[in-house]
């Protein structure tokens, strides 16, 4: 963990694979990650933890099933959104977005649960693979 700051524009350029999240800190037992977003992720959800996110640039949607029925939430640049714990949610960036996320350390992309995963995506870690 750096003791400097750390520039989010500089972080976001060293990287182009989109939801494919990088660690930029950590807090306590939290990974501070950021992440571009581009087209859809897949339905998932998290068991036992939260989901933050923060738009850094662009617009972020994310789709919820929740006992009421399913909605949407329109997360345009500097809204943060908090998806609870064992609600089935799929994040989605129509025209592309850099989000930040707040998860505890070793948390999945991809959730505890979830839709199958496409093959340019590792089941492990929820990474983009790289070709």
């Amino acid at each position: 963990m750096s003791s400097e700051p750390i520039p989010l524009s500089q972080a976001l350029a060293s990287f182009d694979a989109v939801w494919s999240p990088r660690i930029v800190t950590r807090v306590n037992n939290y990974d501070v990650r950021i992440a571009k977003v581009e087209g859809e992720h897949i339905w998932h959800v998290h068991d036992d933890t939260d989901e933050f996110f923060l738009v850094l640039d662009g617009e972020l949607h994310i789709s919820l099933r929740e006992p009421d029925g399913e909605r949407t939430v329109l997360l345009p640049q500097g809204a943060v959104f908090t998806v609870p714990r064992g609600t089935e949610h799929k994040p989605y960036a129509p025209s592309g977005a850099a989000i930040l996320m707040f998860e505890p350390t070793g948390t999945p992309t991809v959730g505890d649960r979830h839709d199958e995963i496409p093959e340019h995506v590792d089941s492990t870690t929820g990474h983009a693979l790289t070709t």
